[in-house]
């Protein structure tokens, strides 16, 4: 949706065939194409927190650290504890476009 002048607009485009199709938005939470259409509550999934390099708050999960490794080694996402950057994420919503 783009606005001008206090009118929302969709974002369409015509096909070879003359048909409108509507066009894929960029997400800005989880920058994955999507069409407005199919967005539902689960399409969006990402982590509402960051990948930080510290030990857990609780203190409860043991780190095999080595010797030489600074004791802020521990690394995994704030929210849900996940130690992999590349672990999908926790968290499920709507997209969101850069329009909005």
């Amino acid at each position: 949706m783009s606005e001008f002048e206090g009118i929302s607009v969709t974002m369409k485009k015509q096909s070879e065939s003359g048909k409108c199709e509507e066009m894929e938005k960029l997400c800005r939470i989880c920058n994955r194409p999507y069409l407005p259409s199919s967005n539902s509550s689960s399409s969006c999934r990402f982590h509402p927190s960051f990948f930080v390099c510290r030990r857990h708050d609780d203190q409860k999960r043991y780190y095999e650290l080595g010797p030489n490794d600074p004791p802020y080694a521990a690394k995994f996402y704030d929210c849900c504890g996940a130690e992999d950057v590349e672990a999908s994420g926790c968290t499920t919503s709507f997209h969101v476009s850069y329009d909005e």
